[in-house]
């Protein structure tokens, strides 16, 4: 009965295993975007929209080297920041009542994720071959800025569900507290205003500016590292409860 019982916990250590794992992805992909982000000279302070052609193409001769390899680091790296989510997704399927909220939460950090690295390969393609025409570089500059910045429906979906299903889930014992489904909330709503990167060329609005670059990606970040503890204290008290916290 021993090891009968010790093959049946088998996949519950594998998945608690699988989870930390997972979980301890988020800091060592973290810094490694980090030094992709410091490595980036358009982002120190934000390029502005209303640059002009000649503009933006010095600033790809100038900063050929440094805007590839950010680029290349992003568009390798970038997608690794899955696997913390997806202890997200594991972490609302335990949920009551939650698991659509569940399956769509990770259409939305999926979609999310393709966006991002597709504005990566857009900023390569514009520091490709700095020395064309101006005005194709700066129209390529833009639609990497936009796509960078402008695209937060299925950002702000994504929050809005994970607050769902915590507001859903009203067990005796939530697997989150109640307070990260309001935090959650708040932080999609801080998403919002990047919307107005692709109509506005200056202002808080503009992709430069305070709401659309500064409190966009600002926020996200404060949110990743707060579901980091959360989500740590989330899966040792399930381990704690299945049994296996050896």
């Amino acid at each position: 009965m021993q090891i009968l019982e010790q093959v049946q916990d088998l996949p519950k250590a594998g998945n608690i295993k699988a989870q930390w794992v997972s979980l301890w992805t988020g800091p060592a992909v973290g810094a490694v975007l980090l030094l992709a982000l410091l490595a980036f000279p358009g982002f120190w302070p934000p390029m502005s929209p209303s640059w002009n052609a000649q503009q933006v193409a010095g600033f790809y001769a100038d900063h050929t080297a440094w805007i590839r390899f950010s680029q290349v680091t992003f568009n390798l790296c970038g997608i690794l920041i899955l696997p913390f989510f997806m202890v997200i997704v594991t972490q609302m399927k335990r949920m009551q009542q939650s698991g659509v909220f569940a399956y769509c939460y990770l259409t939305a950090v999926v979609s999310g994720a393709t966006i991002f690295a597709l504005s990566n390969i857009l900023f390569l393609v514009a520091a490709f071959r700095p020395d064309r025409n101006p005005e194709l570089i700066m129209l390529l500059n833009d639609l990497a800025w936009i796509v960078f910045v402008a695209p937060v429906g299925m950002v702000v979906s994504q929050f809005v569900l994970l607050a769902v299903a915590v507001y859903f889930d009203d067990g005796p014992d939530p697997v989150f507290p109640r307070w990260v489904g309001h935090y959650s909330l708040a932080t999609g709503i801080a998403m919002i205003p990047a919307a107005g990167a692709a109509v506005f060329h200056s202002g808080p609005l503009a992709w430069d500016g305070v709401l659309a670059f500064w409190l966009r990606n600002g926020a996200f970040a404060i949110f990743v590292v707060v579901m980091f503890f959360v989500l740590r204290r989330a899966v040792i008290r399930q381990a704690v409860d299945e049994g296996v916290t050896a």
